[in-house]
């Protein structure tokens, strides 16, 4: 039986659509991609195995590195250990998974107050988990290099007050297929993949909107699981992000938590949420939130959602 909160927020999404239902056959010729965030709870499995589960998920977002701007650093995967993350990264990857490291997160200290804040955590970003080789800098997951970053902000700070445009110029420079020198010899620069999670309210706030003005970023994962009034008015608020991002893939981000208050029973995914969002033509598929919870679920979120994506 669906909890209260959910049948409240099904009602709302039929009334935002007049309760007319499309089915999905309409929207059948475009294919979407799951993106699921992982790290956040010890006993969720490890990389590999999202990586290996029946292969629904197509990207992974570890989360998160939620220290920095301020002269530290520190990456917090909730209790998963260090040992053995790099040799899954690569294991993904040979599966065709990308691996983005998610920046910002709940709760954590960070942000970006000056554009040199901005270039530190570039260059931090870049020897540390990136492409790039110092014999000095330590690497948490030894040789394997991830694939991209994420911006994952909560609303904080003002417009023009956080750099992360200046942080996305920077990863892409340094990304952009460039041969170069390091440590390790003459080598080529694999390209540094963005990719935002911003909440569904619109237009972005300040930390966000910056970053995302600069085009750079080939998907955004709206979350429509922590702000509910765009529950409610899905239709309005996907057109706004589809239409001001045209040359990003845009994604439903969803909760897979029984006990998140934002949950969206299976049903009305299908039925209503999925033949909304696949109109645009930057329609890219669905995120959730996270592999724990999705774990949880019985018979998994992403199990069921998969056939409708």
């Amino acid at each position: 039986m669906a909890r209260p909160t959910s049948l409240l927020l099904v009602l709302a999404v039929v009334l935002s659509v007049g309760g007319f239902l499309i089915c999905p056959a309409a929207a059948a010729d475009k294919t979407g991609q799951i993106t699921v965030f992982w790290g956040r709870h010890a006993d969720e499995g490890t990389l590999g195995d999202a990586c290996n589960f029946d292969r629904i998920y197509t990207t992974i977002n570890m989360c998160f590195l939620n220290v920095y701007g301020h002269g530290r650093y520190k990456l917090d995967l909730s209790g998963h250990p260090l040992a053995g993350v790099g040799d899954d990264i690569k294991h993904c990857q040979s599966l065709g998974i990308p691996v983005f490291l998610s920046i910002g997160g709940f709760g954590g200290s960070y942000g970006l107050p000056t554009n040199q804040s901005a270039l530190d955590l570039a260059d931090h970003l870049w020897y540390s988990y990136l492409g790039g080789d110092r014999a000095d800098v330590p690497r948490p997951f030894g040789d394997a290099r991830l694939d991209g970053i994420d911006f994952f902000l909560e609303p904080g700070g003002g417009v023009g007050e956080e750099h992360y445009d200046a942080l996305a110029m920077e990863l892409a420079r340094r990304g952009n297929g460039s041969r170069v020198v390091g440590d390790d010899g003459n080598k080529i620069n694999p390209p540094v993949r963005l990719t935002a999670t911003p909440r569904c309210a619109f237009p972005p706030d300040g930390r966000a909107g910056r970053a995302l003005a600069t085009g750079l970023f080939e998907r955004i994962h709206v979350r429509f699981y922590d702000y509910p009034h765009c529950t409610a008015f899905i239709e309005d608020a996907w057109d706004a992000w589809a239409a001001a991002y045209p040359g990003s893939k845009i994604f439903l981000g969803l909760t897979a938590a029984y006990t998140d208050a934002c949950y969206i029973e299976r049903k009305p995914v299908w039925e209503i949420m999925i033949p909304i969002v696949r109109k645009v033509d930057n329609y890219g598929g669905v995120m959730l939130w996270d592999r724990y919870n999705d774990e949880q679920n019985f018979n998994q979120y992403s199990s069921y959602v998969k056939n409708w994506v």
